[in-house]
């Protein structure tokens, strides 16, 4: 332990001398200052109170004098603003990820009376490079109004039935919706932007500061974000009695900065993301089917057909960012200057249009086209030579009437390489003579290329009764001595001549029939309804009216019909005739079809009508067709006969055998 001091007596009392005086001595200080302070406060708060009745008197000499002056012009100076940046990404940019502004100014009862109200407008000030957002795109929102003890009255127009401010442009439109954003075409500030005003709250009749928060964010409809920092300059103006208060509007910077958001969000998927080809230098329709494009292989810069590639996410939007690769087996596809056999091209907007053009090659060029993440379907262009090599013509329309008809002659046109040929084709009258019944030997008529069916198809005028001889050239001079449209004899291509025949007469009798004559139970089948002429011979296309007695066409048989609508044009008494055969749906040219289903009991099938008024007496007579469905018991039994045949056979055949086996066996053991 440490020893306990001994302090002198001296000692104690000398130290407790020193301490009371030093308290006596503070004592007499600390009142000294108290009386000084008061006396200081005293003559503070006298000096106060003149000064306030002055300026009180001062205020109201100034309200009586200076009248012209607005009653409510603090609210220009009193406006403020506070931004916070928003934060955005390629992919999301929304209310969630806007950036924010509050804005606070001072209102006055007396404001009432003569219509204040402040507009918040933002505009674009600086962007990435490669940004192409324009002030179109800015939006701004109302995300509340304002703070608690604090009154707002935010609205997109003024009430009370005051006009609109000054500063807006006398087109704006008007409001939509309180507190929500509304367009603006134009303002004083020459900016097209949207904007959000307040304005005096009309049911609170005292002085009190107004205010609201507002969201302001990057619209991402009609473009995609670049990545960078956007600067966005937010100006408050206020409008004293409806008039602008230029003087003390407010501008303030506020940022929004794009990133490229989460990685899952720029990959492509498969899901929603397609490649679309459509023919012609430009993509104009918003189509989702691959067009046949068919094109001169001829060198140019021209576009023969254009592929959209629209990229998704997993988000399902079009925030992917991946690089697409295109390779064509012939010509050359790319975008801007970027042209090639295989080019990788950048995908940074909502969708990417790739041109295809010809390189002078003729053939069939398969494109592919993919990013990392995703590969389309193969894509096809045909680009043919500079001229046919064989032009087959067949005709679709054999039977004409007076005037002009479509798709008469079809023509197969091969260029040297066997690639369907798209350009231009004629047709002719092989001569003066066959020209007086269809066409003309001198005046070409163009024919028209069907991509689809890969074919021309050439309309013939039917000029009296007759039949005629046509050719196709690919040509528009059919005299090879006048060489004006010629640009070298060997650059002549004629097509094999065909026949048309033009009919004049009208209907004398009309014909039934089936397309086969057995059919397998419940199998299709198809009835034609097919007008003559007196000669018993086909006739143009036409509708014919009553050429059925009443009841049309009856059966023997149930027939079973595609839809409910067959069964009762089977009974009409009038009929539309085609004027083209088709060979995908069974239709004969100068006929009227019909696509029923035969029963399912074997047997003969009879047709029955009467010709009708529009035949003369000697057609009006009945008419028939019959045929047989195949009945599924016989067959089967006479299967089964056929097999105890072959049965018998065999059994004979063994029989045989076996005798002679045992007489070989006989002689051997001799």
């Amino acid at each position: 332990m440490t020893p306990k001091k001994q302090v002198s007596p001296v000692i104690r009392i000398s130290q407790g001398e020193r301490d009371a005086s030093a308290r006596a001595t503070h004592l007499e200080a600390a009142t000294r200052k108290f009386l000084v302070t008061t006396n200081e406060r005293k003559q503070m708060s006298t000096t106060t109170n003149f000064k306030r009745i002055a300026l009180v008197a001062v205020a109201a000499l100034g309200m009586g004098v200076l009248s012209s002056v607005p009653v409510n012009a603090a609210i220009g100076t009193s406006i403020a603003v506070t931004p916070v940046a928003g934060t955005a990404t390629t992919a999301t940019s929304d209310s969630s990820t806007a950036a924010t502004v509050r804005v606070v100014y001072l209102k006055s009862a007396a404001a009432l009376a003569i219509g204040d109200s402040v507009t918040v407008q933002a505009i674009l000030k600086t962007a990435p490079t490669s940004s192409t957002l324009i002030n179109d795109d800015i939006r701004t929102i109302l995300l509340d109004t304002g703070t608690s003890g604090l009154t707002s009255n935010v609205d997109t127009d003024l009430v009370g039935g005051l006009s609109r401010p000054g500063g807006l442009a006398a087109n704006a439109p008007a409001a939509t919706s309180n507190g929500q954003p509304l367009a603006v075409a134009a303002d004083t500030f020459g900016a097209a932007r949207t904007f959000i005003q307040f304005a005096v709250d009309t049911t609170a009749a005292n002085t009190v500061y107004s205010s609201a928060n507002y969201g302001v964010f990057l619209d991402t409809s009609a473009r995609i974000l670049a990545i960078g920092t956007y600067t966005l300059s937010l100006i408050a103006t206020p409008f004293v009695g409806g008039v602008i208060d230029s003087a003390n509007q407010r501008v303030t910077d506020m940022t929004i900065v794009v990133t490229a958001g989460a990685p899952q969000a720029l990959a492509a998927v498969a899901t929603g993301s397609t490649a679309v080809l459509q023919t012609g230098s430009s993509f104009t329709t918003d189509s989702t089917q691959d067009s046949t494009t068919v094109a001169l292989g001829t060198a140019s810069t021209t576009a023969v057909a254009v592929i959209r590639v629209i990229l998704k996410n997993a988000a399902g939007t079009t925030g992917a960012r991946e690089s697409v690769t295109v390779t064509t087996s012939l010509g050359t596809v790319g975008t801007s200057g970027a042209f090639g056999r295989s080019v990788t091209l950048v995908y940074d907007t909502t969708f990417l249009d790739i041109s295809v053009r010809p390189d002078g090659s003729a053939g069939v060029a398969t494109i592919t086209i993919s990013t990392p993440s995703v590969s389309f379907a193969a894509k096809t262009v045909t680009f043919y030579g500079s001229k046919p090599a064989t032009l087959v013509a067949s005709v679709a329309t054999p039977n004409l009437k007076l005037g002009s008809q479509s798709d008469v002659i079809r023509v197969v046109a091969k260029d040297a390489a066997g690639v369907n040929w798209a350009g231009a084709l004629y047709s002719y009258a092989s001569s003066a003579a066959d020209g007086l019944i269809a066409g003309s030997a001198t005046v070409p008529v163009l024919c028209t290329w069907n991509g689809t069916d890969g074919r021309h198809e050439c309309a013939v005028t039917g000029n009296a009764a007759g039949t005629a001889k046509m050719k196709v050239f690919n040509y528009a001079t059919a005299a090879l001595g006048a060489a004006a449209d010629l640009v070298t004899a060997g650059s002549t291509v004629t097509s094999n001549e065909v026949s048309v025949v033009v009919n004049t007469k009208t209907a004398a009798t009309v014909k039934i029939s089936f397309d086969k004559a057995t059919y397998a139970p419940n199998e299709r089948a198809r009835i034609y309804v097919t007008p003559l002429d007196s000669a018993g011979l086909p006739i143009a296309a036409a509708t014919f009216t009553n050429i059925f007695a009443s009841g049309g066409i009856s059966t023997n048989a149930g027939f079973t019909f595609l839809t409910p609508t067959f069964a009762d044009s089977l009974t009409a008494v009038s009929v539309t005739t085609r004027g083209t055969n088709s060979s995908s749906t069974g239709a004969l040219a100068g006929a009227a079809m019909y696509t029923v289903f035969m029963p399912a009991a074997g047997g003969t099938v009879t047709l029955t009508a009467t010709g009708g008024g529009a035949l003369p007496a000697a057609g009006q007579v009945a008419v028939t067709a019959t045929a047989t469905v195949t009945d599924s018991g016989a067959a089967a039994l006479a299967a089964v006969n056929a097999l105890s045949t072959t049965v018998a056979s065999l059994k004979t055949l063994i029989t045989t055998l076996t005798n002679l086996v045992l007489k070989i066996q006989k002689k051997v053991k001799a």
